[in-house]
């Protein structure tokens, strides 16, 4: 079988050209990126107008998030440089990420996890991949703060959480896939905000390939956070940031100024929803576009159906829905997959049916035949 089979897949292999690396920076690679764009018939017929929705479902990366795209580079490129650690704090992702490409390069890796605030399965992927895992008696903010410490006390590891700028540039390339699947980028971009750095690198690969002619328009950005974790909105810090969908639980998000930069650059804005909006829009993804995603992912999707329930359109993401044109195009980013946090899910109480008796006529019967 031809080797190239085994190379020419991944983030750096795809857009190597337009990443910090060069032809001798050694490639950590899981084989991330190339997620689908998946038309969302049920949005757009909700959003009218002949405007359509599509949904870019990071989930379905290696390690069930968005992270891996910037953790190719960053492992990457810590391996050049000679690092044989790394460390991160993480609400969970970034952990699964950084432990298992650390892994696969051989590298040891350090995460700093708030105790007692990580979903079990991500937590699982860390241990799972032989991370060192030291739970911190604080937030996330708490964590990263100790890591950026760590990182200027000179001790040899290397960072890969965002404030690594290495993390951007590879997050950035899901806007390149997005503008190659549709010929062009979408008028209006929805996704969750917690550190922000996804809408940074977004809005990065947006700008990067307007420039480059492989895009003739720009769109606006528009991020969500959870109402009680929601500092870019208050523009202010939140010292114990709380909301279930813990992915986006911080209060003090590393990458605020570039994000607010973004949003404002594109015309876009930032906006809350409520977590019993953020659980209602998990629920009716997964329901409706058979889509299952973590709680924080669903806040894009919670916006979106806020603005367009009854046609009465609200919010300060008011302007940037509007100006989308008729037959417009929304891209909505969900960051993870469901079965990374299924507790929240697992918490509403679902009633499961008496058992039947093993039967062909008791299930026929249920079948109304």
């Amino acid at each position: 079988m031809d080797r190239k089979f085994f190379n020419d897949r991944g983030v750096i292999a795809r857009w190597r050209e337009f990443l910090p690396v060069t032809a001798t920076t050694p490639v950590v690679s899981l084989n991330e990126g190339s997620t689908p764009l998946i038309h969302s018939p049920r949005l757009s017929a909700l959003v009218g107008h002949g405007c359509r929705v599509f949904i870019k479902y990071e989930g379905l990366n290696p390690t069930g998030s968005f992270k891996d795209r910037g953790m190719t580079v960053a492992i990457s490129k810590a391996l050049e440089a000679g690092a044989r650690s790394v460390i991160c704090a993480s609400t969970g992702n970034t952990s699964a990420a950084a432990a298992a490409y650390a892994a696969r390069a051989g590298m040891g890796c350090y995460v700093l996890l708030p105790a007692g605030k990580i979903a079990l399965g991500k937590m699982t992927q860390s241990i799972v991949h032989n991370a060192q895992i030291i739970t911190v008696d604080g937030n996330f903010d708490d964590a990263l703060r100790l890591v950026r410490e760590v990182a200027e006390s000179g001790a040899p590891v290397a960072v890969v959480n965002s404030i690594n700028a290495h993390r951007l540039e590879g997050q950035k390339t899901a806007a390149f896939e997005i503008i190659d699947d549709l010929g062009e980028a979408p008028d209006a971009h929805f996704l969750p905000v917690g550190n922000a750095g996804n809408v940074s690198a977004y809005w990065k690969g947006y700008t990067e390939f307007h420039a480059l002619g492989r895009s003739m328009k720009l769109p606006r950005m528009v991020g969500f956070q959870a109402a009680g974790a929601a500092p870019i909105f208050h523009d202010r810090v939140i010292d114990a940031p709380e909301t279930l969908a813990s992915a986006i639980r911080i209060g003090n998000p590393a990458s605020w100024k570039l994000a607010t930069a973004a949003m404002n650059d594109s015309g876009g804005a930032v906006d809350i929803v409520s977590d019993e909006e953020i659980l209602l829009a998990q629920r009716w993804l997964a329901a409706n576009e058979g889509i299952f995603v973590e709680p924080a992912s669903a806040a894009g999707v919670a916006g979106l159906l806020r603005y367009t329930k009854d046609g009465a359109l609200e919010g300060r993401a008011l302007a940037p829905l509007r100006a989308v044109p008729d037959e417009g195009v929304i891209v909505i980013t969900v960051t993870g997959h469901g079965l990374k946090d299924p507790d929240a899910i697992l918490k509403q109480s679902i009633p499961l049916a008496p058992a039947i008796p093993a039967t062909r006529e008791a299930i026929l019967g249920l079948l109304g035949a």
